[in-house]
């Protein structure tokens, strides 16, 4: 196998199929980008082109792109280096994609999938050999051109060859900031994510029972604790009721038994009717908020009041807190530990499951949703040690992590060094 990728075929052509195609366009590549039919493809081409979306910096560089549709151009993926498939989150379609890929492609060449939470082993079970050392995800996010992560995990046969040329080309040459995820249900991203997004819904009904605003718990869990100005509400407006709802199935399948996620994979009641009634966020005109023309123009921002089920001017609030406030015993401290202290305390139980280190975890949250600070980098802010002494006092049980930095008596996950804390309780030079 050559360790050089020189031409990439992308397989899917909507919104990730044309980003992932284009940043490779941007590069100077080869790409050959298919998909179901000539309507479907030529309106990814279009996606590339649109001035909207800028995900090239040159027009030009479309000279490189070749089109096409699975039913008679998808042999042709045997010129290519790497084949990227982007097709829709099912699990058959995807299956039977790898059963044609595996039939017409070349011997060396490397698959990926960008899925966002199907594991491969689902997605290649029963494939030959050939495929299971040559396979991998490269789970890109959204939009490919802005978002820095790319979660990159290998199957249980894939080579240290593939797994290296790919984490070359995606690092070094397309510019993604790598991290090495594992096998597990939505990988490490979507996995502390999701659990942040629902758990905090349904925390927001006992704050809401405690007179605290959507647009207050927006603002506690933004500026304050290091997170974008969308807050929790304004983030889920921004990816749909209806991706939450898929993602909390998926969830429900998938995750671990005894995972404390598991509580938390179907919407609460209030946003469940928002979804069925079709009020999913910014791609339906509202969701929790809105923005709303009047008579004479103006536009006024408006709120869902999700108890009275109507519509109400949106008041801006602004906290002057920092992470610190999840340690008060406050009205509001006590809000922001239900939902990012459990995320933090989450996310520390769930190594070596979802990955290896530390550092691949915050590099996760950092480069995939703009988070100031990684976990580990905000126990770290807060001192783990409180953390402990809080989980203590709440009697609830110590993360892996946690109890790992206790155990070491280390006070911290990172030294002044450019150290972090391993498994083992000791502290290991990051990898630059």
């Amino acid at each position: 196998m050559s360790n050089n990728i020189n031409s990439i075929a992308v397989l899917g052509s909507g919104t990730m199929g044309a980003g992932i195609a284009a940043l490779c366009l941007e590069k100077g590549f080869k790409v050959l980008l298919l998909d179901i039919s000539d309507e479907a493809v030529v309106k990814g081409k279009n996606l590339i082109l649109d001035e909207k979306y800028k995900m090239l910096s040159d027009k030009n560089f479309i000279s490189n792109l070749e089109i096409g549709v699975f039913s008679k151009d998808f042999s042709k993926i045997s010129q290519y280096d790497w084949i990227c498939e982007a097709v829709v989150e099912d699990i058959d379609i995807k299956k039977n994609i790898f059963n044609k890929i595996e039939e017409h492609r070349k011997d060396g060449s490397i698959v990926s999938s960008n899925t966002s939470g199907i594991p491969l082993r689902d997605i290649v079970k029963g494939m030959p050999d050939r495929m299971l050392r040559d396979v991998c995800i490269t789970h890109f996010f959204n939009p490919v051109k802005v978002m820095k992560l790319c979660e990159l995990i290998p199957g249980n046969q894939t080579s240290e060859e593939v797994k290296n040329t790919l984490k070359f080309f995606l690092g070094d040459i397309l510019g993604k900031g790598v991290v090495n995820a594992k096998d597990t249900v939505n990988f490490i991203g979507n996995r502390i994510g999701c659990f942040f997004m629902l758990k905090g819904l349904y925390e927001g009904r006992v704050a809401r029972n405690n007179n605290i605003t959507i647009e207050k718990m927006d603002a506690l869990l933004s500026k304050p604790v290091g997170l974008p100005p969308t807050g929790l509400y304004g983030l889920i407006d921004l990816i749909g009721l209806d991706v939450m709802y898929s993602v909390g199935k998926n969830l429900e399948i998938n995750l671990p038994k005894e995972d404390l996620g598991r509580k938390y994979v179907s919407l609460p009641k209030e946003e469940k009717k928002l979804y069925e009634n079709g009020q999913l966020g910014r791609k339906t005109g509202g969701g929790f908020y809105r923005i709303k023309k009047q008579d004479d123009g103006q536009k006024i921002k408006e709120v869902y009041d999700l108890e009275k089920e109507i519509w109400l001017p949106s008041k801006k609030e602004t906290i002057n807190e920092n992470l610190d406030l999840m340690l008060k015993s406050t009205i509001e401290g006590t809000y922001i530990w239900n939902v990012m202290g459990q995320t933090l305390l989450y996310a520390a139980d769930l190594i070596p499951e979802i990955a290896e280190d530390i550092v691949n975890i915050d590099n996760a949250m950092k480069w995939g949703f703009a988070w100031n600070k990684g976990p580990f980098e905000m126990l770290d802010e807060l001192g783990p040690l409180k953390v402990i002494e809080k989980c203590n006092n709440h009697n609830i049980r110590i993360p892996k992590m946690l109890q790992t930095l206790k155990d070491s008596s280390k006070s911290h996950f990172y030294s002044s060094e450019q150290e972090f804390l391993n498994l083992n309780g000791e502290y290991e030079k990051i990898k630059l």
